[in-house]
């Protein structure tokens, strides 16, 4: 075989030539990425039982979703951790080349199935599956220099309505989340254990109160299907949206005409859903955006755009709020770039010379 080449070395020149040329093109095409993407394909199913601790969510929640999802087609095994914050993680691991979007498909067909065999407070809270992504592209950070004015749960709101829609839309981009927990707005209701003592209040009527009072009804019409010639529309406040709001709630009534509000037994106000986490960033209040490559994108283009998309954001921040990179494969990828475009410039100048070389000692 080797003989062959030698006898011919214009054909050895032209398969020369034409490896180089095929270099060039897949050089400036392929994907670039810091791993190759070889784990297997893993989807995401996290419950949420709020106020439960690790064990309740394990007796609860757990064995009725993973009698439902264990044997779907193509998992090879499953995992699962419970939290004291109430969460629980499955992650549900395929076989090798498995479609990932099918693989989220049929286990979100699973997780329906034992929806009815759920508490109702997991239900309510929602139940997400989504795809794994197994390659973090980059943390971006949002950081507040007055604290007084911005807290975290405000540069949460702010990440999540003018920040986190954009990177979604950025083409190669698997998933954008923010680490720490979930910070949006809340109303927070503080019960005093004393006080409901006194009235024998239990929580869960205190509870019950307030889904009662508070919720999104269709009214519908007056005169609606009558010979009457107007038909009005009858319009609900719907949920309520202020603290006052809240403390006005009454619980019970009296038979002598009082009333027990909810401002009597608990103390309301506007803040975050969770307080089990707090980020600092160089000792100022922050939060980090995870951001996921979309297996196949090409990552140092990805990583371009958003920054391209972050400096651009950052001209309507309010005033006093700053960002950063901390961290992203961006940098290594070029330095790895930088290490090999020299070898492979001087490959393509000895195969330009030898192509020369070679016909010319005909």
């Amino acid at each position: 075989m080797l003989q062959k080449f030698i006898d011919r070395p214009v054909l050895s020149t032209v398969i020369a030539i034409l490896i180089v040329i095929l270099g060039v093109i897949g050089l400036q095409t392929l994907p670039l990425q810091q791993f190759p993407d070889i784990a297997p394909p893993a989807v995401q199913v996290v419950a949420l039982y709020p106020g439960a601790n690790a064990e309740t969510v394990l007796r609860s929640v757990a064995p009725s979703l993973e009698e439902a999802i264990n044997g779907v087609e193509n998992m090879s095994y499953m995992s699962s951790t419970a939290s004291n914050d109430g969460s629980l993680v499955i992650t549900v691991n395929f076989k090798l080349g498995t479609d990932p979007d099918r693989a989220a498909v049929n286990v979100q067909n699973r997780v329906s199935q034992a929806t009815s065999q759920l508490p109702q407070e997991v239900v309510q809270a929602g139940i997400q599956t989504t795809k794994k992504q197994n390659s973090l592209l980059m943390v971006v950070d949002l950081y507040t220099e007055n604290e007084k004015q911005y807290d975290q749960t405000f540069l949460n709101n702010y990440a999540q309505i003018n920040i986190i829609p954009d990177i979604k839309r950025i083409p190669g981009v698997g998933q954008a989340v923010i680490f720490g927990g979930n910070k949006d707005y809340s109303m927070r209701v503080w019960l005093n254990p004393s006080k409901m003592a006194n009235y024998k209040l239990s929580a869960q009527e205190v509870l019950g109160a307030i889904q009662d009072k508070n919720l999104e009804a269709a009214p519908g019409r007056f005169g609606e299907s009558s010979k009457q010639a107007f038909e009005y529309v009858i319009k609900y406040k719907g949920k309520l949206n202020q603290p006052l709001e809240y403390e006005n709630i009454v619980i019970h009534s009296n038979a002598d005409g009082s009333v027990l509000r909810l401002k009597d037994v608990a103390r309301v106000e506007f803040g975050s859903y969770t307080y089990g986490s707090s980020t600092r960033i160089d000792g100022k209040s922050g939060l980090n955006i995870g951001i996921f490559q979309l297996p196949g994108s090409n990552s140092s283009d990805v990583q371009i755009a958003i920054k391209e998309m972050m400096e651009k954001a950052s001209k309507d921040f309010p005033k006093d709020v700053k960002h950063l990179i901390l961290y992203n494969t961006k940098d290594s990828l070029d330095l790895s770039i930088e290490q090999v475009e020299p070898y492979f410039d001087r490959s393509l100048h000895i195969g330009v010379y030898c192509s020369f070389l070679i016909p010319s000692g005909f």
